[in-house]
This record gives C-alpha cells, structure tokens and sequence, in this order.
C-alpha cells in the first residue's frame, strides 16, 4: 500500500507527511461517555438552536504535529485558507532547501472541487496529493484526532456561543501538540 511508503519515507526524513480533514463541532453537548439504564435515552438538555464551527486540520505525521484553522462554514474557501495556512508552514522559503510534502485527503467535495484542485495545482511544485479511496476514513490518521478533541475537550459540556467554542477548539490543539511534542528526557535529573 502507498501510505506505508510514504510513513517509511516520512520516517526516514525524505518527506512531510500530512493528513487532512475536516470535521465539526457543535455548541451542544457530545456524550462521549455516560451511564444509563438500558434502553434510557441519554439526553442532556441545551438551551437554544445547536449550532457548529468547521474544522479544518492537518497532522503532520512525523511529529504529531496539529493545525487547524476553524470557520462558521465547511466549503472549498475554507480549505483553500486552510491551504494558505499549510504554505506558511511547509511551503517554499527564499533561501531554505524546500523538503517535498505529500498531502493525503479524501475524496469529499470540499477536495474536489475545481477551485481546490486549482489551489492544490498551484502547489505541485512542492505538495503532491495522495488520494485515498472513498469511504476509507480509517486510512486517515487525523480521524483519530478528531475523536480525541470531541472526547476529551469538547465533551459534556455546552458552550455559550460560536467564539466560546472557537476559543475551546484552539485551545485543544494547543494543549494536543505540547503533549505530543514533549521531550521525555527534557525534565530527566541525572543523579551523582
């Protein structure tokens, strides 16, 4: 399989390895984990309309590295945003040797579209897309993420409004890459 060609060479140095995706979150509680009797409906009440932020993100497979940028709607503007995002990051430098980075991303339309495949062609020169099979969300490393920002920072709790829970999501992503990005010998004492 070609994912496990592009981990080894993400492994090696050779290239950046990104997964994307997006997801949503809403302003109403997630149950990530109750109990109840059987047959119980696990209901939590919230005032007013549920409403969501898009997320749009990537992890950098070699370092576990999180970014998402997030908008009031999920469409190929945002992903071309997201895009710019990822050019400030992985993208060319004068006077830096440019390390080739390979994309992978589902086929969903906010993918496929003809102002994304415009974006992603624009940035040929130094992203190549891996294309992964439809209806594989396994294959997708940041899905993972995604369930752990729902779980363990979003869940069974209710926000106040869109900035609230935009604040929240951000905050998870910080708290997400300096807990995989801590050095376990950083804070070692070696004894005498």
């Amino acid at each position: 399989m070609r994912l496990k060609l592009r981990k080894a060479q993400a492994e090696a140095g050779d290239i950046v390895l990104l997964f994307s995706d997006e997801s949503e979150a809403l302003t109403h509680p997630y149950l990530a984990r109750a109990w109840a009797r059987r047959g119980a409906d696990l209901r939590v009440p919230a005032p007013g309309q549920s409403r969501k932020v898009a997320m749009m993100g990537t992890l950098e497979w070699g370092n576990r590295k999180l970014v998402v940028t997030t908008s009031r709607t999920k469409r190929s503007t945002d992903f071309i945003a997201h895009l710019h995002c990822l050019d400030q990051l992985y993208g060319p430098k004068p006077d830096e040797p440019v390390k080739p980075s390979v994309i992978v991303l589902d086929n969903g339309p906010i993918h496929t579209s003809k102002a994304s495949r415009a974006a992603l062609a624009e940035r040929a020169h130094w992203m190549t897309v891996e294309w992964l099979p439809k209806y594989a969300p396994e294959l997708n490393d940041i899905e993972r993420v995604w369930l752990d920002i729902k779980a363990n920072h979003l869940a069974h709790q209710t926000f106040t409004d869109l900035d609230d829970l935009d604040r929240t999501i951000h905050n998870a992503v910080t708290k997400l890459n300096i807990e995989r990005n801590r050095d376990p010998l950083g804070n070692s004492r070696i004894s005498a």
